[in-house]
């Protein structure tokens, strides 16, 4: 049975440095939409500018790669997570998704905690130590700071946040094909696997 047809819904979410590396698959890769849901996040990363580092949060979908809620800010704090998994929340119908996350203190603030409980998900967090829970955060990261954040120096928190969100939109969803998705971009794998609208 193979990645489109599993029917389990897996998002993979977190915080961490972006000077990371790892492997597009990521290990124990879910593989499908409709059954068992899980958000797992992973990694805040952070790159200096001129005027101050800027921090980024990330929520991935592990069935499509997709990045379905970021947030972009100049502090690493619970509210950098908690917009993030908002607006993962505005993309996705996230009821009964698992949100993991690892141990940080963003992720056990109580704000973030009642964030999880008010759009109906569940939160779980990793092993201490656990490398490979944050494969697939960190080969995201990693392809982040190779296309972006080390592209040249960064003058304002405005201009870096501006070229990260447009390498995500554009390029990452859009145009990077992925083996882990039989060479497809998370848009295309998901238009084609949508399941289809039952009918009345």
């Amino acid at each position: 049975m193979d990645r489109a047809t599993r029917g389990m819904n897996t998002w993979r979410a977190g915080c961490g440095e972006s000077r990371t590396s790892g492997s597009e698959s990521g290990p124990q890769k879910p593989t499908s939409r409709n059954a068992d849901r899980a958000l797992r996040p992973d990694f805040y990363t952070e790159h200096p500018t001129a005027e101050g580092k800027l921090y980024l949060c990330t929520f991935k979908d592990l069935w499509s790669n997709r990045i379905v809620g970021y947030s972009i800010a100049d502090r690493m704090t619970a509210a950098l997570a908690i917009a993030a998994i908002r607006n993962a929340g505005l993309r996705r119908d996230c009821e009964g998704v698992i949100v993991h996350t690892d141990r940080g203190s963003q992720f056990r603030a109580r704000a973030f905690v009642s964030t999880l409980e008010d759009l109906d998900m569940v939160g779980s967090m990793g092993r201490v130590g656990a490398c490979g829970d944050n494969a697939s955060a960190e080969s995201f990261f990693s392809l982040l700071q190779k296309n972006v954040l080390n592209r040249q120096r960064w003058q304002t928190r405005d201009e870096l946040r501006l070229a990260i969100v447009i390498w995500i939109e554009a390029k990452y969803h859009r145009r990077r094909r992925q083996r882990a998705l039989g060479k497809l971009t998370p848009i295309e794998f998901e238009t084609i696997h949508q399941p289809a609208p039952q009918a009345a």
